[in-house]
C-alpha cells in the first residue's frame, strides 16, 4: 500500500562547493527510504549556478510504512560522473497524515548539509499528495443530519480507508429520544 505524490522540485540557493559557488550543471535526486531504492531525478540546470531552478514536478508512489523522503542536489563534473552538494531528509510527516487534505498544495523549504555534516543551502519544493482512487469509502457525508451539525476528526487507516470520522453529539441524541 502506498501513497502517490507530486513533488516539484522548485529551486534551491545558495549552492557551494569548498566555499566556492557553484558555477552549474546541477540536478536534484528524489528517493523514499520505504521504497525499493527508487530514485527520480531532475532535469540538469546549466545556467543558474548557485541558484539554480528546475521547476520540475516528479511523482512517486510513498510506501504507508516510509518515515523519509531524501532530496540530494548534485553537480556533473567533468566527464560523466558527479558530486553531491547536500542533502535533506524530509520526515513524511510533513506532508502526509494530521491534518493536510490530499491534493492540498505545500510549498516548503529545508537546509541542505554537505558531507562534513555542515549547512550548504536551501532546497525548495512544493508537494501535493494525489487523491487515492481506493479511498472513496464514503468520502461524500453532508455536513448536518436532520438539521445537527455533525462533528469530523482525521484519522489515517491501517489497510482500506482513511477519512473523517464523524458523529452527532451525544446531547443531541439524547434530546432527540426525550420527545
Amino acid at each position: 500500500m502506498s501513497r502517490t505524490i507530486e513533488i516539484t522540485i522548485l529551486s534551491a540557493e545558495n549552492l557551494q562547493e569548498n566555499k566556492k559557488a557553484i558555477k552549474g550543471n546541477t540536478f536534484v535526486t528524489v528517493q523514499c527510504d520505504g521504497s525499493n531504492r527508487e530514485v527520480s531525478t531532475t532535469k540538469l540546470d546549466s545556467e543558474g549556478g548557485s541558484y539554480p531552478t528546475w521547476n520540475e514536478k516528479l511523482v512517486m508512489d510513498v510506501p504507508l510504512h516510509a518515515r523519509f523522503l531524501t532530496i540530494e542536489v548534485k553537480y556533473k563534473t567533468r566527464g560523466s560522473s558527479s558530486n553531491s552538494v547536500g542533502m535533506a531528509r524530509i520526515p513524511v510527516s510533513d506532508f502526509l497524515g494530521g491534518y493536510v487534505h490530499e491534493n492540498q498544495l505545500q510549498f516548503l523549504s529545508y537546509r541542505l548539509w554537505d558531507n562534513r555534516v555542515r549547512r550548504n543551502g536551501v532546497v525548495n519544493i512544493s508537494v501535493k499528495v494525489k487523491m487515492s482512487q481506493q479511498n472513496s469509502c464514503s468520502s461524500s457525508m453532508s455536513s448536518t443530519v436532520s438539521g445537527v451539525p455533525v462533528t469530523g476528526v482525521p484519522v489515517t487507516g491501517n489497510g482500506s480507508c482513511s477519512g473523517v470520522v464523524t458523529g452527532i453529539p451525544a446531547v443531541w441524541l439524547n434530546y432527540q429520544r426525550n420527545i
